[in-house]
């Protein structure tokens, strides 16, 4: 093909009822892999519906703090661990863990779910995160696929197949609307013909597109086919929420809440989205959820801070900034605590919404005041694993913190025994006979 013609096409837009939707950059990319390539359905199993949390705080957590100086079952809690009582039997604490080749300091956050390396790179291309790979499965099973959640600057662990942050929704009164309040009937009808609109302009968009495909090389058509499969994927989207706009929206008795504008209030406003992200479980709204808590640089609404959380994360090892750095990091653990006892408190059945549901408590910054991407805290409660225990892998050649992914993958029921820099599922990680 001509160079001169192949960048044209590439730069082709599609046109159709009065809407105009870009091709994507049509060029070999590097290769993602297998696991990461192919849409994967999980099978029926028992029958029981299995939902996954992913929680991340970017600043993360003071290790020698959190760390345990014991391993196995029955370890003797560290003082940040002391905060979550009895819910430590309910799940794993792991040490000597990341994602190798992902760096970059704070830049490493866009890898949190997904392990593409050298986030910090200008290069850098990511690929699909954990959570989307199990939406791409579970997520048409109810009304919302999966929730998106920040708690501060509209930050996002959530990127889609071809490498594209999905936006973190930051307002807990909308999440509620969006949850559990029910418009009109006129204003349901007039949201069924937008979808309806919606999915014929991009049945328009894709009759345009089989007519360039023809013009491009092999490896562009690959491209291509996956763009393609992409805006397919949002017109049956838009089918399927025409339905469930003609179905109600759950009750509940919660009232709407009321958005937090201190963006200081780290702990506030990701209490707000753990609550949201309870009550959709509970009324199985969504069985994916992903909230990235942010620590901001002003100084928080808690007694005896009065210096900025970002700042005091890069504390030096000084004394007296440990010690504020501890106040937050507690209030991090303990409003996690509450949360884990909320889904534990809910019966399904013979089990518990927390038996049924993995919630995965972490972070990309293993010491946040080097900026060290090693190391890193992860807790994993719920989902029907063998809880109780401390897993500690070598802290010079860590065990890949993928691995936990894949257990987790797999516990979801997909078929997949790779994903991002995996080796395998977690050692030491069973789930319950």
């Amino acid at each position: 093909m001509n160079p001169q013609h192949a960048a044209s096409t590439r730069r082709r837009l599609l046109k159709g009822v009065g809407v105009t939707l870009a091709l994507p950059f049509l060029q070999s990319q590097s290769p993602v892999k297998a696991a990461e390539n192919e849409r994967k359905l999980a099978p029926e199993s028992d029958g029981k519906p299995r939902r996954a949390v992913f929680i991340c705080n970017n600043l993360g957590l003071h290790m020698p703090y959190f760390v345990p100086e014991e391993t196995g079952f029955g370890y003797k809690p560290s003082p940040y661990l002391e905060v979550l009582g009895d819910l430590r039997k309910q799940m794993t604490v792991f040490s000597g863990v990341s994602h190798p080749h992902v760096d970059g300091g704070h830049a490493a956050e866009k890898s949190f779910l997904t392990a593409a390396p050298h986030p910090g790179s200008g290069s850098f291309r990511n690929s699909i995160s954990v959570d989307q790979l199990m939406t791409e499965s579970i997520g048409s099973q109810t009304r919302i696929p999966s929730l998106v959640l920040s708690a501060n600057g509209g930050g996002s662990l959530s990127w889609t197949r071809s490498g594209v942050p999905i936006p973190g929704q930051e307002s807990p009164s909308k999440v509620f609307r969006k949850l559990f309040t029910s418009g009109s009937p006129t204003e349901v009808r007039e949201q069924i013909t937008r979808l309806q609109q919606g999915a014929s302009v991009m049945d328009m968009v894709m009759s345009e597109a089989k007519r360039l495909r023809g013009d491009l090389s092999r490896d562009d058509q690959q491209k291509f086919d996956e763009y393609t499969t992409s805006v397919r994927e949002v017109e049956q989207e838009m089918v399927r929420q025409q339905e469930w706009e003609r179905k109600p929206k759950p009750q509940v008795d919660a009232k709407e809440p009321d958005d937090i504008r201190d963006q200081a209030d780290t702990i506030g406003r990701s209490k707000l989205m753990y609550d949201l992200v309870a009550l959709a479980l509970q009324t199985d709204s969504t069985r994916l959820a992903t909230i990235m808590a942010v620590g901001w640089f002003a100084v928080p609404p808690i007694n005896q801070v009065t210096e900025g959380y970002h700042t005091l994360s890069h504390h030096g090892k000084n004394e007296e900034k440990l010690a504020q750095l501890a106040i937050i990091e507690k209030q991090h653990l303990s409003i996690l605590r509450d949360f884990l006892a909320k889904l534990a408190a809910v019966k399904e059945e013979d089990d518990t919404l927390l038996d049924r549901t993995m919630v995965l408590f972490g972070s990309d910054m293993g010491n946040a005041s080097s900026h060290n991407n090693t190391n890193v805290p992860a807790v994993l409660a719920g989902g029907g694993f063998k809880h109780g225990q401390h897993l500690a892998f070598d802290k010079t050649n860590n065990e890949p913190l993928s691995n936990i992914y894949v257990s987790m993958l797999q516990r979801m029921g997909l078929p997949i025994d790779r994903f991002g820099s995996s080796t395998g599922t977690m050692r030491g990680l069973e789930m319950q006979s």
